[in-house]
């Protein structure tokens, strides 16, 4: 017998697209559109300490995202459960009725679902990932599998782009920038650091951070209340910046913990190496 291929295998868009440097930045924009939603928003403020780990929520969203992509179907499955078990016991405050509510609302685990799987796939493909409107559609489409290991009806989640489209239209009164949101938006410009380490902070994550804020949708920009550069400007520096990181070789990235994509090439052998060429097929 074969070794298990997991939930989405090498012959899917996603294990193409999620071995790509530019997911870092992906996974920043993501946290600037989910904190528009204030009752998504509220939960993570109310159960977690955002501003102390913000870097480990990161850590461990990127852990869950490789898990699923690159792991057995047994430890995808686990990782769902654990994340499901996790949010059922939580609950927060919504911050205009005092309405106490649980985290696991289909709404908002769709709406945190559809911000991340939007920014993955914007940015990556904005910044030169070669996908086809169909190899995009079909992207979304795989990913109805991830939103059924957060607890979601998978048939409640949009599959192609214009679904996708539709949702955001739908949901945007929704949003806005209220409190929570201007203190993500403050963190991931200024996040706390040794005063040693500024001058980095300054140089490198202020510039990843600008970059997924640019590459937020017009209509969040205005609930944030700061411009962005033109359209034009954002494109050619997310393409630049993915054709900087993508030079870097990626067998030296991937040895970056927690090493999802080595181990499943261990797993399954040399073919299974993450390519974009390898999407169209």
């Amino acid at each position: 017998m074969g070794a298990d291929p997991g939930l989405f295998t090498p012959a899917s868009v996603t294990w193409q697209l999620h071995g790509d440097p530019m997911m870092w930045v992906a996974g920043v924009r993501a946290l600037y559109l989910q904190a528009l939603h204030p009752r998504a928003v509220r939960g993570v403020m109310e159960n977690s300490d955002f501003r102390r780990d913000a870097w480990g929520r990161l850590m461990r969203t990127a852990n869950f995202v490789g898990t699923t992509t690159y792991g057995t179907t047994e430890s995808a499955e686990r990782a769902g459960a654990r994340i499901r078990k996790i949010h059922s016991m939580l609950t927060a405050t919504d911050p205009d009725t005092g309405e106490r509510y649980g985290v696991d609302e289909p709404e908002l685990l769709r709406w945190v679902h559809c911000a991340e799987i939007d920014s993955y796939l914007h940015v990556v493909r904005r910044s030169g990932f070669p996908l086809t409107d169909a190899q995009a559609d079909r992207y979304l489409a795989e990913h109805r599998t991830s939103a059924r290991l957060v607890g979601l009806d998978p048939a409640t989640v949009p599959g192609d782009q214009e679904e996708l489209a539709a949702y955001f239209e739908k949901v945007r009164p929704q949003l806005g920038a209220g409190a929570d949101a201007r203190a993500v938006d403050d963190f991931l410009l200024r996040p706390p650091t040794h005063p040693l380490l500024i001058p980095a902070r300054e140089v490198l994550w202020q510039r990843v951070a600008q970059l997924a804020y640019a590459a937020l949708p017009p209509y969040a920009h205005e609930l944030y209340g700061r411009p962005a550069p033109r359209a034009a400007v954002v494109t050619r520096r997310l393409r630049a910046t993915g054709t900087l990181l993508r030079c870097v070789p990626a067998r030296l990235r991937w040895q970056l913990p927690p090493k999802h994509i080595l181990r499943a090439m261990a797993r399954l052998g040399p073919d299974a190496r993450p390519a974009p060429y390898k999407a169209g097929r």
